[in-house]
């Protein structure tokens, strides 16, 4: 039951930002508000997030209403530990990750935010999975998708950046505190290792 509400917020949302995109007519523009209004409001029940803060997320999507699309990486070092990030926004561990940006393909975005978070230029190998977030999984009021990739390390300096509380090689099976669905990434890259 509560899959189907929150897939049918889904579609409201996108709906109300659709309209709100391509609409010229005052009254339709007045809907769509409305249609947005109540949909944060529902996201918000569902996330603990301020129904504003949810507005405000939505409203720098602009154009076609498509889940967002994040990559992870997956690098190993000799002894097969797994470079961990402890992130600064939550406290939690995962891998490498971010946001792919408008104009950059999954493996562009993925070096760079190895580059960035990390100091390290990698190469990714192979693509060892994708993984869905769902409106409400995780507190996010959107969907999105992942790539997770396994990467190959061809130089730099391992530091971390101003996003990260710690970047260490460690062994996934004594981190405890993950963030998000990075543990289950985690071991299927050890799997696929």
């Amino acid at each position: 039951m509560q899959k189907d509400f929150l897939d049918l917020l889904d579609q409201l949302r996108s709906i109300a930002q659709l309209g709100l995109n391509y609409s010229k007519d005052p009254y339709d523009l007045e809907r769509y508000h409305r249609l947005m209004d109540l949909a944060c409001g529902a996201y918000g029940d569902f996330t603990g997030l301020e129904p504003g803060v949810i507005r405000e997320r939505f409203g720098r999507e602009l154009g076609y209403i498509t889940p967002k699309l994040g990559v992870q990486g997956a690098l190993f070092d000799a002894d097969g530990n797994l470079l961990l990030e402890q992130r600064k926004d939550d406290a939690l561990w995962g891998l490498p990750s971010g946001w792919v940006e408008a104009g950059e393909s999954p493996e562009t975005a993925l070096i760079r935010e190895f580059e960035e978070e990390a100091g390290l230029q990698v190469e990714p190998v192979k693509v060892i999975g994708f993984y869905t977030r769902l409106p409400g999984e995780y507190r996010q009021p959107h969907s999105s998708v992942h790539v997770l990739y396994l990467c190959r390390c061809l130089g730099g300096t391992l530091r971390k950046s101003h996003e990260s509380l710690d970047m260490v090689y460690a062994d996934p099976a004594v981190i405890r505190d993950w963030h998000k669905d990075h543990r289950v990434q985690a071991e299927a890259a050890l799997q696929y290792r």
